[in-house]
This record gives C-alpha cells, structure tokens and sequence, in this order.
C-alpha cells in the first residue's frame, strides 16, 4: 500500500518533467506552445460556457424543487431489494449531470450518514466507478463541433454505452461495499 501511495504521487511530477524533456529534446519552444494550448483551451471553454451554466441551473432547480427526493421514494422499494440505499438515488442521478454538483451531495450523505458508514462507502465507490454522462457528452460533441454537424441520433451509442457503464459502476459499487463493509 506504501509503494503505490509512493508511485501515485511521483505519477504527475514524472509525467511534467518528461513532456518538458521530450520538447527540449525535439527542440520545440515549450512556452510557446504551452501559451498556445491554453489559447486554445480557453477558447473551448468559451464555447461549452453556456452548456455548463445551463446544466447548473438545471441541477439547482432539481435539487430545490424536492424532485430527486421524490424520485428516490418512488424507486425506494426497488432499490431495496437491490441492496442500493434510496438515499444514495439522487446521487446516481445527478453524478449522471454534473460531478461537482454530485460532490455536494456526497458531503451531505457524509454529513447524514458518516464516511465509515454503508451508505458512505458506496457513495464513495458509486462516485469513482461512474461518469458525469450528460456533462461529458455535451462538451465532448461542442468542443468537436459534433453537435452541430450531427443529428442527435448520431450521439445515442454514446448514451447508451455510457448508460452501461454507469450501471457496472452501481453494481460494482453495490457488491464491493457488500464485500467490504459486509
């Protein structure tokens, strides 16, 4: 456990030091470029802005309507039997829109909850096994300029393999909390 907590954070400074290496080896102006790709960067956050400041509001007004809790009353007996805790529903949902928003709603599961408990655990396992889906998918097809060229019907292997994953990534964390919080 020592050494891959060693490797993990030896991980970026390695990787900084050999983009740096390769570009003075190559004779490529590193600053220039580096000033370039944020240019560049800085212009496709420019074109997602509106996507983002949509998707936030539509998660604020999901959170205060009550709605998430009400979807998770529904699907309670479900979930039950799935071993998922109901409390853990709206998570799954909104992990599917927008990560930092779901990143609030794991504090207050661990606010309600504890870190070390059930619910806690899955959480935490839920939100590294799944991906921010709707978020992802809208930046990916406005930053390639994808969605503009392409009918939406062109993006529906992209949800639903997306859709897949994030299913595994449910009972993937259902069955390793089970396996070890028991």
């Amino acid at each position: 456990m020592v050494l891959i907590q060693y490797i993990s954070n030896l991980i970026i400074p390695i990787l900084i030091f050999y983009v740096i290496g390769y570009g003075l080896l190559n004779k490529v102006a590193i600053f220039d470029a580096f000033v370039k790709g944020a240019e560049e960067g800085f212009k496709v956050v420019l074109g997602v802005l509106p996507t983002l400041i949509g998707l936030m509001m539509a998660i604020g007004l999901l959170r205060e309507s009550g709605l998430l809790e009400k979807i998770a009353q529904m699907i309670e007996p479900a979930a039950v039997m799935l071993h998922f805790p109901a409390s853990l529903v709206p998570l799954t949902f909104i992990k599917m829109i927008s990560s930092s928003a779901s990143t609030g709603l794991l504090i207050d599961i661990y606010k309600e909850f504890g870190t070390d408990s059930r619910e806690g655990y899955m959480a935490s396992l839920f939100m590294c096994c799944s991906e921010t889906i709707l978020y992802t998918i809208s930046v990916y097809f406005m930053a390639t300029g994808d969605a503009k060229h392409r009918p939406i019907s062109g993006m529906r292997w992209t949800l639903v393999g997306a859709l897949i994953c994030t299913f595994a990534g449910i009972v993937a964390s259902v069955l390793l909390t089970g396996w070890l919080v028991g």
